[in-house]
């Protein structure tokens, strides 16, 4: 009796939707620096919801992967036990199938195209696509374009990366297309990859530029090499357990939390992106413009691997057709 009383008592101190008096506080947790645009976007969306909600509603952030990778994250809002969280869209393929489509390279033509399909009908069934596991998406935030970083040499054709170990996110689609361009593939936690670096149980990893001066990780690889190949977007989830136990009350002030936050973090990523390159390079970092088309031709078979998959195959028709 008094070990079932114990773990109740620790279930009720963990749930995903603190209620103090009258206040109800949202834990969110994420994986990234506090520096990081991402964070800071969500303070703001902290300081909004306690706005809207008059002080009814508080978010409470805990960064740096304190409650776990971003795929551990995932699986708590899944029970329960953690109200919200921010995700790259390629973990979110691993529970929402049909989000595999934004790990395909080059999909997209430039940044306008890219917010036009995130903030347009087809953004929003993504976002929509994962409530049958228990996840919601409420918006997208702005992570750029992921390019290759290596230790040894630098990457300025496909063929570079023959024989490199590649650190890769937990994705099927981003293990196909290092595969494709003859790298191998090695999915590691992003908390772990800084020492993978260094002991070199990888070669090096792919990101953006803001996340490859944050993490530090321009003290291990020397070599940047902006290929662009994927602009997969970070998507702000919170769980449906949380989300049915608000009012629509709420729920607006939630979401009206989140669209000011959004919009303030692609403010504050632009100008991310100039500062991390110009930083790396400072550091010593070469940073190297391949030929973008040579990268592109490696991988454009990954598309027809999609015809059997009749709805992704569809949103990337319905993707390329947007202005």
């Amino acid at each position: 009796m008094k070990k079932v009383l114990v773990l109740l008592i620790l279930l009720l101190a963990f749930n995903s939707c603190n209620k103090i008096q009258n206040t109800k506080t949202i834990k969110l947790a994420h994986g990234l620096d506090m520096s990081h645009p991402v964070h800071k976007a969500m303070v703001l969306m902290g300081e909004e919801l306690n706005k809207n909600s008059k002080g009814a509603l508080k978010l409470q952030i805990y960064p740096n992967q304190q409650l776990g990778s971003e795929r551990q994250c995932l699986e708590l809002l899944q029970i329960g036990s953690l109200g919200m969280t921010k995700v790259s869209a390629a973990v979110m393929e691993n529970f929402s199938p049909n989000m595999k489509v934004f790990g395909l390279p080059f999909l997209f033509k430039n940044r306008k195209h890219t917010f036009n399909v995130l903030d347009g009908e087809i953004g929003k069934d993504l976002l929509d696509g994962g409530q049958k596991y228990w996840l919601k998406g409420l918006g997208y935030y702005d992570s750029g374009s992921r390019s290759f970083y290596t230790k040894e040499r630098p990457v300025q054709t496909p063929n570079d990366l023959e024989g490199l170990k590649i650190r890769v996110m937990e994705s099927v689609t981003a293990m196909n297309m290092v595969n494709k361009l003859g790298g191998s593939p090695t999915p590691i936690s992003w908390g772990e990859l800084y020492t993978s670096l260094q002991q070199g149980v990888v070669d090096g990893a792919e990101n953006n530029p803001p996340s490859f001066y944050l993490s530090r990780h321009y003290e291990v690889c020397k070599f940047y090499s902006l290929d662009e190949h994927t602009t997969i977007p970070d998507v702000l989830i919170v769980s449906t357990h949380l989300w049915e136990s608000l009012s629509s009350e709420e729920q607006v002030w939630l979401q009206v939390a989140v669209d000011t936050s959004v919009k303030y973090q692609r403010e504050l990523w632009a100008s991310s992106e100039l500062e991390a390159l110009e930083a790396v390079k400072k550091a010593g970092v070469e940073v190297i413009r391949p030929d973008k088309s040579v990268f592109k031709d490696k991988v454009n078979s990954m598309y027809e691997d999609y015809k059997e998959d009749i709805p992704v195959y569809d949103l990337i028709k319905r993707i390329q057709d947007v202005q």
